[in-house]
C-alpha cells in the first residue's frame, strides 16, 4: 500500500519516529546490544493521538508530546491516525504494519473510542460490548504474538462541561468495555478517561481553555478565524495528557521506570517538535 511505503520513508528520515534521542558512540562490539536497549514505545491511536506538522500548530497530539516525557532508554514511535477508530486502524493496514516493526520487549499502547462511537460511519463504528472489545482484541493478541508488549488506554475525556461546572461523560459504554478487556485479558490498562476527567475538572471550564484548540481569531496564524474546538489539544494539552500517560505507566510498572524523565516539570510548549509535513 502507498502509505505503507511513505511511513517507511518517513521513519527512515526521522519524521515518523518521534523523541530519538542521540546515544554517543559505543564500539562496534557493544552497538548492537545498546540498540537492543532502547524500547520502542508505538502508539495506535486517533487525532487525539497523532502528530500534526507545521502548518497545523499549536494543534498537537498526546503521542507527539510524549517524547518530552522519555529518556534515552525508550523511542516513541507515533502510528495514530486522524479519524481511526479501533476498525478502521486495523481495516486500513495500520496495525499489520505495526506488527511488521515490532520486536521483542516493546510496547503497543492502543488508545481508541472517539471514532469507534461514529454509528452513522459503518467503516468506523464498533459496538462496546462486542466489536469494539473484538476489535481491540487483535491488537493485544497480535502484538503479544510477537513477544511485544500491549497496553490499552481508555480515550480521553472531551471537554464538556455540564451546569454544576463539571465534566458530562462523552464516551458512554467505551471505556467500561476496556476496562473489562483488559481484565478479562489481563493487559495493563491506562484509565485516561478517568485521569483526563479530574484533570479537567481541576482545571475548571475556563482553565481548560488553554489545553484544547480554543482560541480566537488572530492569535494563530493558521488559524485565522480562531479555533473553539472541545476535542484536539494545543501544545500545552498534548504535554499534559502525555504527562497522565508517561506517569501511570510508569506508577505501574507497565514501563521501566528508568524509561521517564521530568515528569513533574514544567514543560514549555516550544518542547513539542512539529515535522514540516505531517506522517500519513
Amino acid at each position: 500500500m502507498a502509505w505503507k511505503r511513505r511511513f517507511r520513508q518517513r521513519i527512515g528520515s526521522g519524521v515518523a519516529v518521534i523523541g530519538v534521542l542521540a546515544l554517543p558512540a559505543v564500539p562496534p562490539a557493544t552497538a548492537e546490544a545498546s540498540a537492543a536497549a532502547v524500547a520502542h514505545i508505538y502508539v495506535a491511536g486517533d487525532s487525539t493521538a497523532s502528530t500534526y506538522s507545521t502548518a497545523q500548530a499549536p494543534r498537537a497530539g498526546w503521542a507527539q508530546a510524549l517524547p518530552v516525557f522519555l529518556t534515552p532508554n525508550a523511542v516513541a514511535v507515533n502510528v495514530a491516525k486522524s479519524g481511526a477508530s479501533s476498525k478502521s486502524f486495523i481495516d486500513l493496514g495500520r496495525l499489520d504494519h505495526i506488527l511488521g516493526l515490532l520486536k521483542k520487549g516493546d510496547y503497543l499502547l492502543i488508545s481508541f473510542g472517539h471514532n469507534d462511537e461514529k454509528a452513522d460511519d459503518p467503516a468506523r463504528y464498533t459496538v462496546p460490548s462486542t466489536t469494539y472489545k473484538q476489535y481491540l482484541a487483535q491488537y493485544v493478541d497480535k502484538s503479544r504474538a510477537k513477544g511485544a508488549i500491549p497496553i490499552l488506554l481508555t480515550p480521553v475525556e472531551r471537554r464538556h462541561f455540564g451546569g454544576a461546572g463539571v465534566i458530562t461523560p462523552s464516551h458512554g459504554a467505551y471505556p467500561a468495555a476496556m476496562r473489562e478487556l483488559a481484565a478479562a485479558k489481563r493487559v495493563p490498562l491506562v484509565d485516561l478517561t478517568a485521569l483526563s476527567t479530574g484533570l479537567w475538572n481541576r482545571a475548571g471550564a475556563e482553565g481548560t481553555k488553554k489545553y484544547f484548540m480554543i482560541f480566537p481569531a488572530g492569535k494563530y496564524p493558521n488559524y485565522p478565524s480562531g479555533s473553539q474546538d472541545n476535542t484536539h489539544f494545543q501544545a500545552a494539552g498534548a504535554i499534559e495528557v502525555a504527562r497522565l500517560v508517561a506517569t501511570a505507566l510508569r506508577d505501574q510498572g507497565a514501563v521501566p521506570p528508568a524509561d521517564f524523565r521530568q515528569l513533574t516539570a514544567t514543560i514549555p510548549p516550544s518542547a513539542i517538535g512539529w515535522p514540516a509535513t505531517a506522517p500519513s
